[in-house]
């Protein structure tokens, strides 16, 4: 079964920091382009970060120059380093990822990690 795993979500202060990870599993060959996205309570899904095969990137307004989206191509990885959290940062954070089979290709979605920043 293809999925994607997510981890690294959790409490943390007001300028604290934290390292989500998004981990592909099961039979592919590669993982593509990838974006880490986030929901709050009563709010629509919302794109942070994004990332292509080749390594570029791009970020919401709201988080660039304390966000980081990074990939590990070995190990079918991506990485959001969150630094300088702000309250409104409170979410479910949310990988997606185009990954490559032997067969197929799949776009798949992570089960989601809460990140809840106080003040």
């Amino acid at each position: 079964q293809v999925q994607l795993v997510e981890s690294g979500g959790g409490l943390v202060q007001a300028g604290g920091s934290l390292r989500l990870s998004c981990a592909a599993s099961g039979s592919i060959r590669s993982l593509n382009a990838a974006g880490w996205y986030r929901q709050a309570p009563e709010k629509q899904r919302e794109l942070v970060a994004s990332i292509t095969t080749g390594g570029n990137t791009n970020y919401a307004d709201s988080v660039k120059g304390r966000f980081t989206i990074s990939r590990d191509n070995a190990k079918n990885t991506v990485y959001l380093q969150m630094n300088g959290l702000k309250p409104e940062d409170t979410a479910v954070y949310y990988c997606n990822a185009a990954l490559v089979g032997y067969l197929r290709s799949y776009n798949v979605w992570g089960q989601g990690t809460q990140v809840t920043v106080s003040s």
